[in-house]
């Protein structure tokens, strides 16, 4: 039995969960949310709380119970108070500002990089002097949001030796030595 998939996850005030064979809707106040779910898993509400059973008992269906539990409570989170992330640029001369969901980069590259984000994420960019830039990304899917600042993230990954780049807040980057003086 999967420790996670047993757990029932409770449905807040104004979230409201649908089954419909094997498609599971989740709507609230931030947006609408869906997922398919395999036959290996039974998907059902009882008592004001969203049940997952297994129907096999091989490695596959306890695999199931497990993340088809935690998919959808992200989703029951995300369409109630939603997710955010928020990122930095760290280094001389980097930059970025939005147009919209357009963000565009400087990032020390000799062209500008552009990226359009979906429709389902809220942007905002903050450029104050002598702060690093920041990037603010809303979304009510976790999935999306985390790909998306993955991407990026790939632009510009922090280094060890300057701790230049793109990273999150509050993220802490193992700093190397570099070049040492040889002893003599």
């Amino acid at each position: 039995m999967s420790k996670i998939g047993k757990l029932p996850i409770s449905i807040p005030a104004g979230v409201t969960v649908t089954i419909e064979g094997d498609l599971v809707t989740v709507k609230g106040p931030k947006g609408e949310l869906k997922q398919t779910i395999k036959p290996d898993v039974k998907v059902e509400i009882e008592d004001g709380c969203v049940v997952f059973t297994r129907v096999g008992e091989d490695k596959q269906a306890n695999a199931f119970h497990g993340l088809y539990r935690s998919l959808v409570n992200n989703m029951v989170i995300g369409v109630s108070t939603g997710y955010k992330k928020e990122l930095e640029l760290v280094g001389v001369g980097y930059r970025v500002t939005n147009k919209g969901n357009l963000l565009e980069f400087s990032l020390g590259f000799i062209h500008p990089i552009l990226m359009l984000l979906p429709e389902e994420i809220k942007v905002e960019t903050k450029s104050e002097r002598n702060k690093n830039p920041l990037i603010l990304l809303e979304s009510c899917d976790k999935q999306l949001i985390g790909h998306i600042c993955a991407k990026i993230r790939s632009f510009r990954k922090p280094e060890p030796y300057k701790g230049k780049g793109i990273r999150f807040v509050g993220e802490i980057i193992r700093r190397k030595s570099g070049k040492s003086a040889s002893a003599k």
